[in-house]
Formats: structure tokens, C-alpha cells, sequence
């Protein structure tokens, strides 16, 4: 019987250096390298800044350390997993149980990228498929059943966040982002998004804020001239690289319009003068509030990793089921395919023979054909229903004498050798 295997390094096993020595720099040609080995059936190559896995439907789970040592993968930093393990794997990860940051979701669109890929390489094949959709189903009901993608865990996306929560919404809301680096681009584009009136983007370097502020559809506006902007402003947010203070208590105070004004300072060390959360009206919070809420969302999610465990077991018996049902299907389908290429020989003797002693009409032809079909499937009917009973309870030793038996391994060859074809023909 064929395996699943998979081979995969990420954050949780190696260090950066070896995830890159891990990372094959041609997919396309390394993906239809490895469907083309000796024994492999199916293929799917996964890669992202965190993370390499590889897997295989093979006749055995050591095809793909021989792979990685060919390769000059670091395969002794590898791990190997087959079968259920590699099942289960595959599912923690499609809910956000082996990522980074707890529940993420950028993995599904990761998952199902791995998938096209090898789609389009021609090396994904029903098993594979079977696990990787089953993987993604289990992701997004993970995600509707839990929260474990629920609250911000990063700095960033807490303070935009929190800046909804405080203002009632941010549509129709003028922003000011003072600073236009990687953390101020990253607040500014989820900002951008919530329907504003308008956004207006500070930086040292104004070629920076008008290049960020462009692609927002927003105003750039020089860091010495950010207090004739503060006026107008609902929320201000900082997160600038200066080792100083850039808006202080006096410059809100002269810059006070009568209504509410909310204050973020994610950057470290701070860019906003304590004093200025002092100011009525002014609400403001730093970096270590958004560390607590981040925090806090955090161990929510760590928590509701019990639930999501409990739903990747629900779906893993399922998809045992079907894996099995599957197992059955490819031993009866090499058998129906065998006895009725069988019967359609010996059928077309028949009619040879009773034509030449005399003439056959089309009706009794046809009585002929319907005869053949219909004893060659009461014959298999109930040696297709015993397979079907074996894999339901993970008979393998039946199914193995079945394909001894009626001598069906040719078939799966068959299926092995089209495969290899398809992955050659796409090289």
C-alpha cells in the first residue's frame, strides 16, 4: 500500500540559516524532480519565509530523505512524519496551531497556494488532495468555530484596533501617521482601509511619506510642519525610529479644536510626551498598553487551541474514512478495470466465432454485451463489498491478497507510471 509522507523544517526546529539552506530555489523544477523519483506517486512542495515541507505519496516515507540529501536540503534538521502523523500535521498547521503568531491566517492562503502549485505541475493526486482540502476545511472551521484568530496579537494591528474601539469606528475619521517606516506602512495600510475622511502621512524623509501617502490616496506632509495637521486630526498615531519626543504637550494644546482626540505611540522609545494623556479630552496610549492587549489576545488564543484540537480529531476520523473508502475504490476499480477488459476480449471471440458459424443480429449482439456486463458484475458484487468492509476496518492484509489474488498490482503501477508521465511531460 502507498504512504503519505512529509519531511519539514520551520522556526519551531532550526534557526533562519537552515530553514534557508532548506529552501529550493526553483519549485517548479524541484517539485517535478521529486514527482518524478522512482515510487512517487503524488507531490506537493509548501515554502514560506518560515517554514519548507515537502510531501509525497510514495511506496515508502524514505523516498523523500533520499530527495533532501540529493538536493543538498539539511535533511538531518528535517522532520519526517507519515500517515496519520503527516495528516495531523498538516491540519495544526492549516489552523494556525504551528505558525508564529497563534491562529494566523495567512497559512490557508499558503496551503492552498502549495496546492495549485502542484495542480499546475501535475503532481497532486487523490490522495493529496484528499488531505490538503480536508486540511483547509478544518482551517476554516477552526476560524468559525473558535476564536482562535480573534484579537490582535501584534503591536500594529492592536493599535489599530484599539483606535475603532476608542473612536466608535473610523469611518469619516481624519488620521495622522507620524512615521512612514516598516511599522507606520503596516498601520497606515490597515488604517487606510476602514473608510476615512481623510489620512494624512508624516515622515523625515518626505519622499517616504509622499511615496506611502500616494498609495493610500492620502496627503504627505513634512514632520516640522505635523502641528498645523494635529487640528484636524481624530487620531494621531506615531511610530517613527527617532530616539525622541516629536509631539509634546504644547503642541496639542495649541492645536486643540474642541473635539476628542486619541493618541497612539507605538514607537520605542516613546515619540509622545506623557503629559499630552493629561490634556482633557486627549486619551493616550503607548506601546506598553498595546503590549498588554497583545498579550492578553494572545493567551485567549493559546487557550481556544483546546477546542481547535478537538475539531482537527473530529475531521481526522473523517477523513480516515475516506482515505480507507479511497484504499478499497483503487483495489476494486484495478479489478473491474482487469475483469472487463477480460470479459470485452472474450466477448468479442464469442461474436467472432458465432458470426463465422453463421451470422449474429445487432439484437443479439446487443443481448451478448448486456449478458457479459451483467454476469461479471453479480460476480464482483460481493467480493466488492467484503474490500469495502476491510477498509472500513483497516484491513490491509485483504486488501493486500485481493490485489495478490486477481493480480492487481500492475493497476497501481499503472496509476504510478501515469503520474510520473504527467510530471515529466510538464519538465
Amino acid at each position: 500500500m502507498r504512504c503519505l509522507s512529509s519531511l519539514s523544517i520551520s522556526y519551531k526546529t532550526a534557526n533562519v540559516d537552515l530553514i534557508e539552506r532548506a529552501r529550493l530555489p526553483d519549485p517548479d523544477l524541484a517539485l517535478r524532480r521529486l514527482a518524478s523519483r522512482e515510487g512517487v506517486s503524488e507531490a506537493m512542495l509548501l515554502q514560506t519565509c518560515n517554514r519548507v515541507e515537502l510531501y509525497t505519496v510514495s511506496g515508502s516515507p524514505d523516498l523523500l530523505a533520499g530527495f533532501a540529501r540529493d538536493e543538498g536540503l539539511p535533511s538531518e534538521a528535517m522532520t519526517p512524519a507519515s500517515d496519520e502523523g503527516c495528516m495531523r500535521a498538516m491540519m495544526r498547521l492549516a489552523c494556525g496551531l504551528e505558525s508564529m503568531i497563534v491562529g494566523e491566517d495567512q497559512v490557508l492562503g499558503q496551503l492552498k497556494a502549495a496546492y495549485l502549485h502542484a495542480e499546475k505541475n501535475r503532481t497532486m493526486g487523490p490522495v493529496l488532495s484528499a488531505v490538503v482540502m480536508k486540511a483547509i476545511h478544518t482551517g476554516r472551521r477552526a476560524r468559525a468555530e473558535t476564536k482562535i484568530n480573534k484579537g490582535s496579537v501584534s503591536i500594529g494591528s492592536a493599535a489599530v484596533d484599539l483606535a475603532e474601539a476608542i473612536a466608535g469606528g473610523l469611518r469619516g475619521k481624519t488620521i495622522l501617521v507620524v512615521g512612514a517606516g516598516e511599522m507606520g506602512t503596516l498601520v497606515a495600510r490597515a488604517i487606510a482601509e476602514k473608510s476615512l475622511r481623510a489620512i494624512y502621512v508624516a515622515n523625515r524623509t518626505f519622499e517616504q511619506a509622499e511615496k506611502l501617502a500616494s498609495s493610500l490616496q492620502g496627503t504627505a506632509v513634512r514632520l516640522d510642519r505635523i502641528e498645523d495637521y494635529i487640528s484636524s486630526a481624530d487620531v494621531i498615531i506615531c511610530a517613527t525610529g527617532a530616539p525622541h519626543i516629536i509631539i509634546t504637550r504644547k503642541m496639542i494644546e495649541r492645536n486643540r479644536n474642541g473635539h476628542p482626540l486619541l493618541v497612539i505611540d507605538i514607537a520605542n522609545p516613546r515619540n509622545v510626551e506623557t503629559a499630552v494623556g493629561e490634556l482633557p479630552g486627549v486619551t493616550l496610549h503607548n506601546i506598553d498598553s498595546l503590549r498588554r492587549i497583545s498579550d492578553a489576545n494572545l493567551e485567549t488564543r493559546r487557550a481556544e487551541a483546546a477546542k481547535v484540537e478537538l475539531i482537527i480529531e473530529e475531521e481526522m476520523a473523517l477523513l480516515n474514512r475516506d482515505l480507507k473508502r479511497m484504499q478499497a475504490d483503487s483495489v476494486i476499480g484495478g479489478l473491474y478495470r482487469k475483469t472487463d477488459s477480460i470479459r470485452a476480449a472474450e466477448l468479442d471471440y464469442a461474436i467472432t466465432r458465432l458470426t463465422s458459424a453463421g451470422g449474429l443480429s445487432e439484437k443479439q449482439v446487443g443481448i451478448l454485451r448486456d449478458f457479459s456486463a451483467a454476469l461479471t458484475g453479480k460476480i464482483l458484487a460481493v467480493p466488492t463489498r467484503k474490500l469495502r468492509l476491510a477498509a472500513e476496518r483497516s484491513d490491509e492484509d485483504c486488501l493486500r491478497v485481493a490485489q495478490d489474488l486477481f493480480d492487481l498490482k500492475g493497476e497501481e503501477e499503472d496509476v504510478v507510471s501515469s503520474h510520473k508521465a504527467k510530471a515529466l511531460k510538464a519538465e
